[in-house]
């Protein structure tokens, strides 16, 4: 019988000297060792600027048992090389002065290579790159500006198109599966896209929600979302909204401990950062790395790109590769680095920063006649030298039962100590197969991605009281405008020019949902890279939570506009035709979003194909009218359904008069003549019509207004079907989106 506990420890030595008593001694018991960690938990935490670890233990009947011991992974790359091709920049004078140059950096960078073209050049971002690192290690990549630090990363964790990247990517020997890699790794990338309303606390909780599986209860969901607040250093801000530029919130530390928080829910095996320390104060860059040293011994591989670290972060790395130009010029532990530079003729001065040291020289060498190409070659000698007098690293340190685990005996391993808890199981032999591809079903996802844009919306709620002030001020003044009209022919021509004016008004309101997925792209690219949640379960959500708010919108607009104005057509049917249009219009607007990256130029485009729609609705010129090379745009027109529903809705009753004798010259010069001389006309018109017409004799029905607009094909009932299916198909437009447009791989 045995149970497990989390012990929080603040100093590396101490563990260790908990764990030898206890190895060395079974009078130890329980409570002396939750004594002695209270003992330090006291001494450490009096600023709160360590944070604890979290370090299991198992305890048996018998006492104090051994630590667990990490399940041992590799991962090994080799021969990574990776190109792009990049268009000439065709300058006379550079052309003629490299046809000059025949030796030096300059020259070499200019060699024409395969694949090059008069209009293309190939570049090598990545050129020959191998190494390996394993579980409990820290493994960094440096390089100035441009060297291939984040190129290596992207290569690293599958995020390079197939076919680009040259070399293999294997963990314990075996190739990683581009499945597989996204269930147990994840990526953090450079900026910090986190939801600005949300708390930490709960930014974490969703992302538990998603990457944790349902079989997890709550509880134990709550649990691992605690225990990682305080292994983040967070329990002082796990209320903090994260905040934005019109919101105070977090600190930019913890904004980034966040960011990690989010991708390591889930406990994953490989763990891959993009420059996690950037733009970060020195002590908030220390306690991140802190934070990664932590997660490493934990049983993970870390794998970062960084600028330039301080002398304290240097401290906590395991490994570095230093790249200049995609190529490698130094790959080893962060200890071997004065014997490395001694030896190639340039010791590093004791009062000097290894790694400032390094990079200067690094960039000395690169703008040189020889460029780097006398320490490339350095390096490989001194590592064929090192490598000669040590054994490998997967047979160092490393037991011999363990030491020949395959790569789905390590994840089962893995599992079974609660590493990648993702509701992994080892009923299959295929290592792609023991894990999920996603933690919890589609309408989880869908549930949870809802309640969170509720959350994150209800806390900005000025956004949508802008969205409802502006429908409420654009009904005010149609109301008003078009107040209680007759039904006389001039009451004709105003009831047309309203409904052409509220259906086109419904569409351009809808505008504001375009910087709703503009500003949550890179979120929704971060979290479905790696298998947070399907894209199906994101549209299925964005439409959910847009459809409240739009029945709201609609109804406040129907019900300023349908009395004020003095409409003869049902209510209910104009408030679900104006409901319809606000649906088509979002989910175009939406679709937008997703093909157009930029706002301004999204909301150019918005307005150009709005005013296109308006224009071949039907209301400034009749169908049977627009030429028949622009006829086909007519029926694209999302206007001209819901246009044509209204007018039918309106001037459907075929008893209903709008022309009584006399009105039939209002729209002509005679209306001026004296009502006696229209008599008359009117008489003279019967006499040589054969049928009498008196001034209350109606000439002109709703179907005759219907017939007179063009407005004959489809019936008001199926012009809001059709109204609907616009939006249902945008959405799909906006889906195929999603599966192309968010890959997030280089090319």
């Amino acid at each position: 019988m045995s149970s497990r506990i989390v012990l929080p420890y603040f100093d590396h030595m101490e563990v260790n000297d908990v764990n030898g008593g206890a190895r060395s001694s079974e009078s130890l018991t329980l409570g002396q060792l939750l004594k002695h960690v209270g003992d330090v938990q006291k001494e450490a935490s009096g600023d709160g600027s360590e944070t604890p670890v979290h370090h299991t233990l198992e305890i048996s009947d018998g006492g104090v048992g051994t630590e667990h011991r990490a399940v041992p992974f590799v991962l090994s790359f080799s021969n990574l090389t990776y190109s792009v091709k990049i268009p000439w920049k065709f300058n006379f004078s550079e052309i003629f002065s490299q046809r000059r140059q025949h030796h030096g950096a300059a020259a070499v960078a200019v060699e024409p290579t395969v694949g090059e073209s008069i209009f293309t050049r190939s570049k090598t971002l990545l050129n020959d790159i191998s190494g390996e690192t394993r579980d409990g290690e820290i493994m960094a990549v440096l390089g100035a500006s441009g060297s291939g630090k984040s190129t290596l990363i992207d290569a690293l964790a599958n995020r390079i198109a197939k076919g680009k990247l040259k070399g293999t990517v294997a963990l314990n020997g075996e190739a990683l599966e581009s499945r597989l890699l996204k269930v147990i790794s994840a990526y953090v990338m450079q900026d910090d896209l986190l939801f600005p309303m949300l708390t930490v606390e709960e930014t974490l909780t969703f992302a538990a929600e998603f990457r944790l599986p349902r079989s997890l209860s709550k509880s134990k969901k709550k649990a691992r979302v605690q225990a990682l607040i305080d292994q983040l250093g967070l329990r002082n801000a796990a209320k903090t909204i994260i905040g934005d530029e019109g919101h105070r919130g977090v600190s930019g530390g913890e904004r980034r401990r966040v960011s990690i928080g989010i991708d390591i829910i889930h406990d994953p095996i490989l763990l891959f950062l993009d420059e996690p320390t950037s733009g970060l104060d020195s002590t908030s860059a220390f306690m991140v790395v802190k934070v990664l040293q932590r997660i490493a011994q934990s049983g993970s591989i870390v794998i970062m790109s960084i600028h330039q670290p301080s002398y304290r972060i240097l401290g906590l790395l395991d490994r570095m590769i230093f790249l200049s130009r995609g190529q490698t010029v130094y790959s080893g532990s962060p200890s071997q680095l004065p014997s490395f530079f001694a030896e190639f003729g340039h010791p590093i001065p004791e009062t000097d920063n290894r790694t400032e040291f390094a990079l200067d020289l690094i960039r000395d060498l690169e703008g040189s006649p020889g460029g780097t190409k006398t320490l490339v070659e350095f390096n490989k000698s001194w590592q064929s030298m090192k490598k000669s007098q040590h054994q490998p690293l997967n047979t160092t340190n490393v037991a011999p039962e363990q030491n020949n685990m395959s790569l789905k005996e390590a994840i089962s391993a893995s599992i079974s100590r609660g590493k990648l808890v993702s509701g992994a199981t080892n009923a299959k032999t295929n290592p792609s197969s023991m894990v999920p591809a996603f933690a919890n079903p589609f309408w989880i996802e869908m549930g949870t991605l809802s309640k969170r844009s509720f959350l994150n919306s209800r806390r900005m709620p000025e956004l949508f009281g802008m969205r409802l002030g502006t429908v409420m001020v654009t009904g005010f003044i149609l109301a008003t405008m078009f107040w209680q009209l007759d039904n006389s022919p001039k009451g004709v021509q105003e009831r047309l020019g309203f409904f052409a004016f509220a259906m086109s008004t419904t569409y351009y309101t809808t505008a504001d949902a375009l910087p709703v997925f503009l500003q949550e792209r890179y979120i929704f690219m971060r979290e479905t890279a790696y298998n947070a949640y399907r894209r199906s379960s994101y549209l299925v959500s964005h439409a959910l939570v847009a459809l409240p708010a739009l029945v709201f919108l609609s109804l406040a607009f129907a019900a300023i506009t349908f009395w004020a104005v003095g409409l003869d057509g049902g209510f209910l049917f104009y408030f679900l035709v104006i409901l319809a249009s606000f649906w088509a219009g979002n989910s175009f607007v939406t679709f937008l979003s997703g093909v157009v990256p930029h706002v301004m130029l999204g909301y150019t485009i918005v307005v150009a194909i709005l005013a296109y729609f308006l224009l071949f609705s039907g209301f400034f010129i009749n169908r049977d009218r627009i030429p028949s090379y622009w006829i086909w745009f007519h029926y694209m027109s999302l206007v001209k359904y819901p246009y044509e529903a209204v007018l039918q809705n309106e001037f459907g009753d075929p008893i209903k008069c709008f022309v009584k004798g006399v009105q039939i010259f209002d729209n002509t010069p005679l209306k001026l003549v004296p009502n006696a001389m229209k008599l008359k006309l009117l008489e003279s018109m019967s006499n040589t019509l054969g049928m009498r017409i008196t001034s209350s004799t109606c000439l002109t029905t709703g179907s005759d207004v219907l017939q007179q607009n063009g407005v004959t094909e489809l019936g008001k009932w199926n012009c809001l079907w059709v109204t609907v299916a616009w939006g249902f198909f945008f959405r799909i437009l906006f889906y195929l989106c999603l599966l192309v447009g968010s890959k997030n791989k280089r090319k």
